[in-house]
């Protein structure tokens, strides 16, 4: 559950490494986001030199929430950390590497390039 002011782990190889969610996409009066949702979010902290900047306002999808995902199947899964990945404006990450397991959830939502470079799907 990703609200405005929710502070993320960058889950990527971006530059950033902390974000802060300033809006969650999908309706005018839409508050949480959960694994796969779309966000605008802010570069609260960067890497030096890198391709994105502190205070650059991006959007980014949702690949690890603490609060439990409620599956098909009845069983749920949780992560230890908030964590999203930045994409560009034709959904594509603008990483090259995704560090950490990411959830089965982005496979629906076809985020198929993040899926792939995961290095585990749970």
């Amino acid at each position: 559950m990703i609200q405005s002011e929710t502070r993320l782990v960058a889950a990527d190889n971006s530059g950033a490494k902390e974000l802060y969610c300033i809006k969650v996409l999908g309706g005018s009066r839409r508050r949480y986001a959960s694994v796969g949702d779309i966000i605008v979010v802010s570069v609260k902290e960067a890497i030096p030199g890198s391709k994105v900047k502190k205070g650059d306002v991006l959007k980014a999808v949702v690949v690890r929430t603490k609060k439990e995902v409620g599956r098909a199947d009845g069983t749920y899964i949780r992560f230890d950390d908030n964590s999203a990945v930045l994409i560009n404006n034709a959904r594509e990450p603008i990483g090259t590497r995704i560090f950490g397991p990411v959830a089965r959830e982005l496979r629906a939502k076809n985020f198929m390039k993040i899926v792939s470079l995961a290095p585990e799907v749970l």
